[in-house]
């Protein structure tokens, strides 16, 4: 079994900094959706997917998911906390750094979809 997130975003050309400049993925697939847009990427990093969709692809992939951009959250284990804190630096904060009480550090960003990001290592 694999699962891939799917988020939907206003502009793919937005999030692409954040996902492969601050976050270190790598573009893959890429579908065109007119014009010099993006309609659908595939980004990958260390065996994990993720997958970007633009709103306007959706109205007309699947309508019935139109209106959905920046609701989902995604929570990742990264193997270096640090790293990770240095990479998000000047985007906003939506969950400041904390340890919880099982033993996780976690710090959480909203990522220019509007989706929110928590990255967290063991501590």
């Amino acid at each position: 079994m694999k699962i891939t997130p799917v988020l939907i975003v206003e502009s793919i050309e937005n999030s692409l900094p954040f996902w492969i400049d601050r976050m270190g993925f790598e573009k893959g697939t890429e579908v065109p959706e007119g014009g010099d847009t993006i309609g659908f990427v595939i980004l990958s990093r260390s065996g994990a997917e993720l997958m970007l969709q633009s709103a306007e692809s959706v109205r007309k992939d699947a309508p019935q998911f139109a209106g959905t951009s920046g609701t989902a959250s995604l929570f990742i284990e990264v193997d270096d906390f640090d790293d990770a804190r240095r990479r998000l630096a000047g985007y906003p904060v939506a969950l400041e750094e904390r340890t919880t009480f099982y033993g996780m550090k976690e710090i959480g960003v909203r990522e220019p979809g509007g989706h929110i990001v928590i990255f967290a290592a063991s501590t």
